[in-house]
């Protein structure tokens, strides 16, 4: 019949856009690895265990209490403590509302 039947595919070498395409795929999951490093690492820093923000110095906690959280806003600071309590302070650091857990 034919002689193209029984030639052999050209190597990947001989397709110009081939090269191309490996380079492009190989720099997709160089830049993939990396960002799925960058938030791994990020969640490692983040959630590590004792990363609690410091209590603001005009803020007093009721004696045995430990902080666990704190936000801070504009014109309020809740720090909820170890114990679960929701400490709320304006922002002079005066005790403003205290809500008990499970209440």
């Amino acid at each position: 019949m034919s002689d193209r039947l029984t030639e052999p595919p050209p190597p990947p070498e001989a397709i110009p856009h081939l090269r191309y395409l490996r380079g492009l795929v190989s720099a997709l999951a160089v830049v993939m690895g990396l960002g799925i490093a960058a938030i791994v690492a990020l969640l490692w820093v983040r959630l590590a265990p004792g990363n609690v923000p410091a209590v603001p110095q005009n803020l007093a906690l009721p004696a045995g209490a430990a902080a666990a959280a704190v936000t801070v806003a504009r014109d309020w600071t809740i720090v909820v403590t170890e114990a679960g309590e929701v400490l709320v302070y304006d922002r002079g650091g005066r005790l403003t509302q205290r809500v008990l857990p499970g209440g």
